[in-house]
């Protein structure tokens, strides 16, 4: 692997030093100051031939400025010949389309800005819909997409699973996480239809002959952020017959109320991988990180 060094803001210390310590490479934090009028000034130490950045956007605003400002530092120091951005969990990207008059197409916005700085784009299970690859989409950089998959598998494994357990996604965008999830588990699977009316709202339709009776379920989702489709998921397995409820995610954006709504609601366990810090993160990442940069940068395609 070429000279490197893994870079991160404050709030991303703990995963990133983990990655970094599966690299066998330095790292070192980006300092930040910012003026009375709220402006950002990242502080960027020395860097190494090859700069590989890890910034997390939960509350994406904020972190997606003083990430382009630090990018630009980067740029000029003369030692750094590549730079590359590890993003377990990218924002915006629900919004691949226009669904109303006057609207942005909010993915493309956030996705152009990234290519245009990073020479390669490391990201986990993004939140998409109807862009199947990004780098046939998002050409200038190589994007890798990993699934986390494997690594919650791994993780549920070692922790025990019930026998009879059923694995379920909350409509079909889930379906190949489901599945994938299910394979390597040895357990059925089944998925939801949702239609969402709101951002709060949100309409779930079971798969034909659902009969979880006596049965034990896990909800797998690639993120959740308000908790409303997890309740009202909650609800109908339990109208279903399920036994037990818990939910893995992959991104876990959800605040303590909606996690009170979700307990109410009869999910008893919650698990997340640490893409995000949060108070449910049991599924390190890093080991799935380290493999994707070390290995030859493979752009994402069918």
């Amino acid at each position: 692997m070429t000279e490197a060094i893994l870079l991160a803001f404050s709030e991303d210390r703990d995963p990133a030093s983990a990655l970094a310590g599966r690299l066998g490479i330095p790292f070192a934090e980006i300092g930040m100051h910012r003026f009375p009028d709220g402006e950002f000034c990242p502080r960027v130490p020395a860097a190494a031939p090859l700069a590989l950045v890890y910034r997390s956007f939960d509350h994406p605003n904020e972190k997606l400025v003083a990430l382009l400002l630090a990018r630009d530092a980067l740029s000029r120091d003369p030692r750094v010949n590549r730079c590359e951005l590890v993003a377990p969990y990218l924002p915006y990207m629900r919004q691949d389309i226009a669904f109303h008059p006057g609207e942005p197409v909010s993915q493309a916005v956030l996705c152009r800005l990234l290519a245009e700085r990073f020479s390669r784009i490391i990201t986990v299970d993004p939140h998409l819909h109807r862009t199947t690859h990004l780098g046939e989409v998002y050409p200038g950089t190589v994007w890798q997409v990993l699934a986390a998959q494997d690594a919650l598998a791994d993780a549920i494994a070692t922790a025990g699973t019930t026998p009879g357990l059923v694995i379920i996604g909350p409509d079909i965008e889930s379906t190949p996480l489901v599945e994938r999830l299910a394979r390597r588990l040895a357990c059925t699977s089944a998925t939801f239809a949702k239609e969402r009316t709101g951002d709060r709202e949100v309409h779930l339709t079971p798969p034909a002959g659902l009969d979880l009776a006596g049965r034990p379920v896990m909800i797998l989702d690639d993120m959740c952020s308000t908790g409303g489709t997890m309740v009202r998921l909650a609800a109908a397995l339990r109208a279903a017959g399920a036994r037990s409820i818990e939910a893995v995610v992959t991104h876990a954006l959800f605040d303590e109320a909606s996690a009170i709504r979700m307990r109410e609601a009869g999910i008893t366990r919650i698990r997340s991988t640490d893409s995000v810090a949060h108070p449910t993160n049991a599924i390190p990442l890093a080991g799935l990180l380290a493999e994707a940069v070390i290995a030859p940068p493979k752009q994402d395609r069918p």
